[in-house]
């Protein structure tokens, strides 16, 4: 079964190859597919050709299903806002860093403007379709998917805090530390509280965790290293659980639209 997210990295992988002058292969509900399309997703997610044509036909019906799906430039700009703020850095710093990798910046709006707009389709039509779960499906997805709800035993940070939103931010964005009291802590994961312990245990060595209000401050931690691993039981990883329950039901939903689209619609192959 394809993943949603291969889904949504299929519009910025055809953007990529736009000007590829190749040959057609076949026409989607009056949508091409060029056999550049093709070996790129071949080469990049690492798939036979068959999978590939499959997951391109799968994303040419998307396409087709999302014409009236509207996304606008202040809710791009709005999106790449909240993607450059959870990495901590700013717009600017997010168009240098595609710039030194080469990536267009116009290109990288269009990639998030066309993700927007399944996402957007993905919730008004396929996750009214999945229902809730209940404590005891959730227990037994639990058990029987022990091995990905671990976190590490140990974790060591440098804890950094301000009674300022101003001077967090200005931290965040220069690490200008005037007006910020640092610490180095070692925590063990049962001394932390479930949402802090599943935000480190996200957060790469060397990185910072997203900045948060602790009441009377503002804090954020720069993860220096784990150590170890801890099963977490299921009342603390219950919001986990949830989580990966429903994305392998929404993959299990998106594929099943689609499969059931792809019966009725137009595909003529050009060229195998």
């Amino acid at each position: 079964m394809y993943k949603l997210s291969a889904l949504l990295l299929i519009a910025f992988m055809t953007f990529a190859h736009a000007k590829m002058v190749d040959a057609v292969a076949l026409v989607v509900e009056g949508e091409p597919v060029t056999t550049a399309e093709i070996r790129a997703v071949q080469q990049q997610m690492n798939l036979s050709k068959e999978k590939a044509v499959d997951l391109l036909i799968l994303d040419r019906l998307q396409k087709a299903a999302m014409k009236n799906i509207a996304v606008t430039d202040d809710e791009v700009d709005a999106k790449i806002a909240q993607i450059a703020a959870q990495n901590n850095i700013s717009v600017e710093q997010m168009q240098q860093i595609l710039q030194e990798r080469g990536t267009p910046w116009t290109r990288y709006r269009s990639s998030i403007q066309e993700a927007m707009k399944k996402e957007k389709f993905f919730k008004e039509h396929i996750v009214t379709s999945i229902p809730q779960p209940g404590d005891d499906e959730l227990k037994i997805f639990y058990n029987n998917h022990k091995n990905e709800f671990v976190v590490p035993s140990q974790i060591s940070m440098i804890e950094y805090s301000s009674d300022s939103k101003e001077a967090m931010g200005d931290f965040l964005q220069t690490r200008n530390t005037q007006g910020i009291q640092s610490r180095t802590v070692t925590k063990e994961s049962s001394e932390l509280n479930p949402m802090l312990l599943a935000m480190l245990s996200q957060t790469k060595n060397g990185a910072f965790s997203r900045p948060f209000n602790a009441g009377d401050r503002y804090v954020v931690f720069k993860v220096l290293s784990k150590k170890g691993q801890a099963p977490m039981p299921f009342e603390s990883a219950k919001n986990a659980v949830i989580a990966k329950w429903k994305e392998q039901q929404q993959e299990k939903a998106i594929r099943d639209y689609f499969e059931k689209m792809k019966t009725a619609a137009d595909v003529q192959i050009i060229r195998q």
